[in-house]
């Protein structure tokens, strides 16, 4: 444990005066102007005051947790939140008690280690009270504080060097991307034996690996969550807005810039990757478009969504999806004057509605709100995945491609197998795709006209 010690004039900020107090509260409202009226010194020891710049989610969540995964897009702060963590932990700070003396510090590879969480812009050596940073020595892989808390660093690639030492904390960094995920996770597992309380602070991008599946499965685990562009002001200036612009809604930036696991499920019918491979920014002239409905049963809260999806057909017999106007909670004449207004503003050929739920009623209703708008009813007569199938392939084949970006429709298709979706949920945005595509590409085809989008 670290040596007790006099606190320092920056150690004694933890607990300032009432009028700094106020200051602090100010802070995020009025951070230059407040900043403006004290002293240089002053301003110094305040800068480097963690609670007073950190994000919620950046500091520790409350409860006695043993687990802490802050998960976040690239650039959002994780490293910051990290290294502040350990330092709060070596001085039992407020918040971060309690205090603890030997710590592990773990990343992908022994250089992200020293190049990150240790010599980077935000690592230990950067980051807290300038007068209380610690000590490298490279040699030895291992920081030394001046009240005599030690961390060491360990790489993902060799887990038996976790055998042995042991610890009262550690900071887990970029778990997503261990090579060796499972292994060193239970090493290190066995050598928080130390303290009054072992803990690990994991921060990380998340990928689908059984490890990150697990920790966040895990409800013993204290999740905290943030995007890229919660920390924009801290990034170079119009980097945010330009990532998004060319990778929001994408599976890449979903993960890289949201910070959402992205997985598929083992025995999906769909592949996220072909609709990243598949993937257009815009239609081209599209011999015919039509929009298929799957009503739901009830209105009531939980019941089922509508799922409301468009497609189209080239002339080459390549389908390209262009809508999901997908909606829950709606009663007959809202859906169906959504269904509607979308058939008007893509000048469809078809409105394709699913009736098993409604019989007649359904193209009744519809009939009411827009008694301009055809209605072609179709009846399921065979399961979901049956009916699923077929469309499948013609994904596999390259034979439909998504005309933008549809994170909830494609998170559906991705976590459809035999038995359904993982959550027992109905494939409503699913099941009105497969009603689309069903009627414009496998179907005989009618002559119609060349439209472009």
């Amino acid at each position: 444990m670290p040596k007790r010690t006099m606190p320092s004039p920056s150690q004694r900020l933890w607990t300032p005066k009432p009028g700094l107090k106020a200051l602090r509260r100010s802070l995020p409202r009025a951070r230059p102007e407040a900043l403006a009226a004290l002293p240089e010194a002053e301003i110094i020891r305040l800068k480097a005051f963690w609670p007073a710049f950190a994000r919620r989610e950046q500091m520790p969540p409350p409860g006695a947790w043993r687990v802490w995964a802050f998960i976040g897009g690239r650039g959002a702060g994780k490293t910051r939140a990290g290294s502040e963590w350990v330092h709060g932990i070596v001085h039992g700070r407020d918040g971060f008690a309690p205090a603890a003396g030997r710590i592990a510090l773990i990343g992908e590879t022994i250089d992200q280690v020293r190049e990150v969480m240790v010599e980077g812009v935000s690592g230990l050596l950067a980051t807290g009270f300038p007068a209380e940073r610690p000590r490298y020595e490279p040699s030895r892989r291992r920081l030394v504080w001046p009240n005599g808390a030690v961390a060491h660093g360990f790489s993902s690639e060799d887990p038996e060097a976790l055998r042995g030492p042991q610890f009262d904390a550690a900071w887990a960094d970029e778990a997503g991307k261990w090579v060796h995920a499972e292994a060193v996770w239970d090493m290190l597992s066995f050598a928080l034996r130390l303290g009054q309380r072992p803990r690990v602070l994991v921060t990380t991008t998340p990928r689908p690996t059984a490890l990150m599946r697990r920790l966040l499965a895990d409800p013993a685990t204290a999740v905290t969550r943030s995007a890229t562009a919660a920390n924009a002001a801290n990034l170079a200036p119009g980097v945010v807005k330009d990532l998004l612009a060319r990778y929001g809604g994408t599976r890449l930036g979903r993960q890289e810039l949201d910070g959402e696991l992205i997985a598929d499920r083992a025995g999906a019918l769909f592949s996220r990757e072909t609709f990243e491979t598949g993937r257009v920014t815009a239609a081209p002239a599209l011999r015919r478009i039509a929009v298929a409905v799957d009503p739901p049963a009830s209105h009531r809260k939980g019941a089922d969504a509508c799922g409301i999806v468009a497609a189209g057909i080239d002339a080459d017999g390549i389908v390209f999806v262009l809508a999901d106007d997908s909606a829950g909670g709606l009663k007959p004449h809202e859906w169906a004057a959504r269904a509607a207004a979308l058939y008007r503003r893509l000048d469809a050929d078809a409105l394709v509605v699913e009736v098993n739920q409604g019989g007649d009623m359904v193209a009744a209703v519809i009939g009411e709100v827009a008694p301009d708008v055809p209605v072609t009813p179709v009846r399921a007569a065979r399961s979901k995945h049956l009916r699923a199938e077929p469309v499948a392939a013609l994904y596999a084949q390259g034979r439909v491609r998504h005309a933008g970006r549809f994170p909830a429709l494609e998170d559906e298709m991705a976590d459809f197998g035999p038995d359904g979706l993982s959550n027992g949920a109905s494939p409503d945005r699913l099941d009105a795709l497969v009603w689309a595509v069903t009627h414009l590409a496998l179907r005989p085809r009618a002559e119609a006209r060349v439209r472009g989008l």
